[in-house]
């Protein structure tokens, strides 16, 4: 193998770029220096004239460094300009990686690719962007639009006009056979589906384009009019195909083929040399000798010979035709092994090169944005400003498929009213129908109780029970330990016991004061058992009983002519500050109720938003076309803000103009803070969904985080009756300091000026702009 093998390939027709004399030398890693028609040197692999995709050197490994499987293995690849490439390989083998990577989806851990003449995603290499046209293996389509609408849409970020996208999309219709332009994309076929989502490549006419097996599910007359087109729109040299099939034999008409297989090309030709220097009779063939021959010398074990190529895949034409390009005249191929074969040792896990000569590959390093025109480049991301026609575009998307989907429309508006409703209805009002178990053993235990509505100190017992409040139903019993019992077994929340000699005991110890015995005392005092299991009805229970106490010897004091208020307790409470003398727990409660809906309304419309979009391959298309992250996120932003204006105006208008909740402060300042809480919980739910993989642990997130936060931020308790170390984590949360915020100026009708409400305003502001810069930190490291 110590040989050096040349192939020279000139080309034939006038107007073609002219590559020159290329030859390849298996030992060494790039082709050797040539000299070219005018007697000069030429380049290795110009960039900007010759080759539209240069890789060299590309590594690339997934997962930790212990467990790191290579996908990617010292890759070398060239595409020339106004060239069909067909990409074959077996699944798993690193066709898509590697097309990410040329996409600028992904970066490599090593190794260099150049696309149109700059590196994918640095400042101006328009890659991504609208000088490729990439069609996903997924559909990658939104189902809720139409063709019409699809075209639209990804018309206006390839910065096209309304005009030039119809003329295009008429095209389109009639050369891919789609239906009609107003069918949904969810109704069509996936033969349709994928004929649209090859419509959306070709839209606005790119310089490269990459497609990811398009003619899957094409019925053959269709699939030879789409590589008829494809091979019309090189012929010119300006436009540049990278395609990869199922269909091996299809790809004869390509100019080039690279064969690809555990990482790297075994082979990167033109179909008619292939098949000459192997003398086979097809690609299939040729693919799977040059897989043994890679075996055999790379000692590479458990070859996986099934893959994605059909074995007996339909071919067009004769088999011996040559290649569309080599009739053409234009650039036929360029090496038949890639110019430096890289073999793996699994023994040992060195490299060799098929002359055996040891290659160390780098240090797997990851490419990181951090030479200086990486960073210029990220933080161009991060604060450009749009164009008009993207955010249009995304906009349009956002809210359409928010109105073609009428479950997320009862979502976003049904669900909050139906939650304050439920509220206002169900929390804060008193206990009713509560039954009392009563002993009253002066009137012989009956339910039958006269009394006199005078200074007549008679049957005092009845007197205090019809003090009692209609919340409370009485039943009465003839044994005390009958009415324990009721209680015990459920039928009673509470016993009352009032004893036979309680009127003469009364007036006794009224009448001798400090000289009334043990046994006077006793009997004069009513006694009650309550059930304390429910620590709201209980402590209701014992106000209700005490108050009728205060009620009865009051009303007793003022029939005898005395100052009623003897009767009361030597303690005056005056009209509250804040407030009122018999405060409402909903009044308490609400402005966190408040709070928490459009807080995690949003949490839970948002923390899916990109998910659903990512698995779908939607968010990458999207990225592919130009749009930054930044874009996508302030389009989500836009569309979450007018949502929550109405949300926050139902939520506002039922909490406290339908079920009248105190509003002592300035409605102005409580739409404001109920909108910062709501677009604070949407940036908390794009932060859950930008980390997130799938949707269900985006789920669990947000749904993991809502007690924690409800518990801990003094919406149903006050955070002083938490231990000191719970008090200082609850500040730390979104909701703590705005529902306090909110709190004092529904009940207390304070200022923004004031500290408690001012604090609540700068928390949420943190908060939105930590998690906005979290979100668009992470979309960044994602995107590549």
């Amino acid at each position: 193998m110590g040989f050096l093998f040349s192939y020279c390939l000139h080309t034939v027709r006038a107007g073609r770029p002219t590559l020159g004399t290329h030859i390849y030398n298996f030992g060494s890693s790039e082709p050797a220096m040539a000299t070219n028609n005018d007697g000069g040197t030429a380049a290795q692999w110009n960039r900007n004239s010759q080759a539209a995709v240069s890789v060299r050197h590309a590594f690339k490994t997934y997962g930790k460094k212990k467990n790191a499987i290579p996908v990617l293995n010292n890759l070398m690849m060239t595409v020339p300009k106004g060239t069909i490439y067909g990409l074959l390989g077996a699944s798993g083998c690193g066709k898509t990686t590697l097309l990410s990577c040329i996409v600028g989806r992904r970066r490599l851990d090593s190794g260099e690719i150049f696309v149109l003449g700059g590196k994918p995603g640095t400042r101006g290499s328009g890659v991504p962007g609208k000088r490729v046209g990439y069609m996903p293996q997924e559909i990658a389509l939104y189902g809720e639009f139409s063709i019409r609408e699809t075209m639209m849409y990804f018309g206006w970020i390839f910065g096209m006009g309304t005009k030039e996208i119809m003329e295009r999309l008429q095209f389109l219709l009639n050369f891919l056979d789609l239906p009609s332009e107003k069918r949904l994309v969810k109704n069509l076929s996936g033969g349709q589906q994928r004929r649209v989502s090859f419509a959306v490549a070709l839209m606005h006419d790119p310089e490269l384009l990459i497609l990811d097996e398009p003619t899957v599910g094409v019925d053959p007359l269709l699939r030879q009019s789409i590589w008829n087109h494809l091979v019309h729109i090189t012929k010119a040299g300006q436009k540049t195909v990278i395609i990869t099939t199922h269909y091996i034999e299809e790809a004869r008409q390509a100019h080039t083929i690279g064969l690809m297989r555990s990482g790297h090309l075994l082979a990167e030709e033109s179909p008619s040399v292939l098949l000459s220097m192997y003398k086979c009779i097809s690609l299939e063939e040729v693919f799977l000798k040059l897989s043994r021959m890679q075996s055999q010398k790379g000692e590479i074990s458990n070859v996986n010979f099934s893959n994605n190529i059909s074995l007996h895949a339909m071919a067009f034409g004769s088999k011996m035709d040559k290649p569309s390009s080599s009739q053409e005249g234009g650039v036929v191929g360029l090496n038949f092994h890639q110019s430096k074969e890289v073999l793996i040792n699994e023994s040992n896990g060195s490299v060799f090169t098929l002359n055996q000569e040891p290659y160390d590959p780098p240090q797997i390093k990851r490419n990181k944005p951090n030479d200086e025109e990486s960073c210029q480049d990220c933080c161009a991301n991060l604060c450009k400003v749009t164009t008009k026609g993207k955010m249009k575009a995304l906009l349009t998307k956002n809210f359409l498929r928010m109105w073609r989907n009428v479950g997320v429309m009862l979502f976003i508006f049904a669900l909050p009213v139906m939650q304050v409703i439920l509220f206002c209805l169900a929390i804060g009002r008193d206990p009713t129908g509560l039954n009392l178990a009563i002993v009253n053993s002066e009137m012989n235990n009956t339910n039958i109780c006269h009394w006199e509505d005078s200074c007549h100190f008679t049957n005092l017992g009845c007197r205090y029970l019809s003090h009692l409040n209609d919340t409370m139903e009485k039943t009465y019993y003839t044994d005390l330990e009958e009415a324990k019992d009721a209680v015990r077994v459920g039928k009673a929340w509470g016993v009352l016991y009032i004893t036979e000699n309680f009127t003469d005991a009364f007036v006794a110890r009224v009448a001798l004061g400090r000289d009334a015995d043990d046994e006077t005392i006793d009997q004069s005092e009513i006694r009650v058992w309550l059930d304390m299991s429910n620590q709201q009805i209980g402590i209701m229970l014992n106000r209700d009983i005490q108050l009728a106490y205060r009620a009865f010897a009051m009303d007793l004091l003022d029939q005898c002519g005395n100052n009623p208020k003897l009767g009361d307790v030597p303690i005056q409470f005056r009209e509250p500050i804040y407030g009122t003398m018999n405060p409402s727990f909903t009044d308490f409660v609400a402005p966190g109720v408040i709070l928490t809906i459009v807080f995690f309304l949003a949490v839970a419309l948002t923390s899916s938003a990109l998910i659903i979009e990512r698995t779908e391959g939607l968010l990458d298309r999207s990225w592919v076309a130009g749009v930054s992250p930044s874009e996508i996120l302030f389009s989500h932003v836009i569309t979450q803000f007018v949502v929550m204006c109405g949300q926050t105006t139902l939520v506002l208008i039922f909490m406290l103009v339908v079920f009248g909740v105190t509003n002592n402060g300035e409605l102005f300042w409580v739409i404001v803070l109920t909108l910062l809480q709501g677009m604070c919980g949407m940036c908390f739910g794009f932060l859950i969904s930008s980390v997130c993989e799938l949707e269900r642990n985006a789920i669990q997130l947000a749904l993991g985080s809502f007690y924690p936060t409800l518990l801990l931020s003094g919406v149903i308790w006050p955070i002083e009756g938490m231990p000191i170390v719970l008090r200082y984590i609850s500040l730390c949360l979104p909701l703590t300091l705005a529902t306090t915020s909110l709190r004092s100026i529904l009940t207390r009708g304070w200022q923004i000026t004031e500290m408690a409400v001012y604090s609540g305003f700068l928390s949420t502001l943190a908060w939105i702009v930590g998690f906005l810069i979290l979100t668009l930190l992470v979309l960044q490291a994602k995107r590549g």
